[in-house]
């Protein structure tokens, strides 16, 4: 999977979800690490972790 750039209404980057070891991971748009989702769990974890809930969440970390 190639990186999936995220972008608010006016087209500035508010974020990127990229692919590491089977897992998909959240950054803002200064590069930091906001969490992750694992498909095999059907997770998602925050920065810290913790999980946040069911299924794909990521962009509700943002």
């Amino acid at each position: 999977m190639a990186d999936q750039v995220l972008r608010d209404k006016m087209g500035r980057i508010i974020g990127r979800i990229t692919e590491s070891q089977g897992k998909l991971q959240i950054s803002d748009h200064y590069g930091r690490y906001k969490g992750s989702y694992d498909p095999k769990s059907n997770s998602t974890y925050d920065h810290l972790g913790r999980r946040v809930g069911t299924g794909n969440l990521l962009t509700t970390l943002l």
